[in-house]
């Protein structure tokens, strides 16, 4: 079996991985993030998972990477990681009562080959109506400072939605484990035979 990295020091990334039963090693990434508006969000999404995965190939040159990446989008506005306090309660003001779409894509570069696939999964992600001071209390709790969106789902943010529909429940949380599964066997790699 192959060495498995994850291009991420997620630690829900890495509790997913774990939960599955994948072996695996992880490492930070060698790649800065740039959001391009002109690209559509899901494009964008498998973008940066292409470029995480990619850019840990000189370090793990016999590896199978996986990067990961989530963009959120209202209508055309994609939504990046708040930063602050206040930035993170204007972002679930504006989702607030609204339905917006999370699109999750997953790259798996083959170090060894030079190849790389990916995927792009997404959820429509209807959330409850909120006031200001539910916002500001949510962030205070969760502090999805550095959360695309505002918001952790692996957290208390699973209580500011009325639905979340999509084919992959993993990809809300940040690694859609299907589309890995799948990919991974794409490239000769079956996590059941692991």
């Amino acid at each position: 079996m192959r060495t498995i990295v994850l291009a991420s020091t997620s630690q829900y990334r890495r509790a997913l991985l774990e939960a599955a039963g994948v072996t695996h090693l992880a490492a930070s990434p060698r790649f800065v993030e740039r959001h391009d508006a002109a690209i559509a969000p899901g494009d964008l999404a498998i973008a940066l998972a292409r470029g995480k995965a990619e850019s840990l190939a000189g370090a793990y040159p016999d590896a199978l990477i996986v990067g990961a990446d989530q963009v959120p989008a209202l209508g055309a506005r994609v939504l990046g990681k708040p930063g602050s306090r206040e930035a993170a309660v204007e972002q679930l003001l504006a989702l607030q009562g609204r339905t917006h779409e999370l699109h999750t894509a997953v790259a798996v570069h083959d170090a060894r080959a030079r190849r790389t696939v990916s995927r792009a999964v997404r959820h429509s992600m209807a959330m409850r109506a909120l006031t200001r001071a539910q916002a500001e209390d949510y962030v205070a709790r969760d502090a999805p400072l550095d959360c695309a969106g505002a918001y952790r789902v692996e957290a208390r943010g699973a209580l500011l939605f009325e639905s979340m529909r999509g084919d992959d429940h993993t990809a809300i949380v940040g690694l859609p484990l299907t589309a890995m599964s799948a990919l991974l066997l794409e490239l000769g790699c079956d996590l059941l035979e692991a």
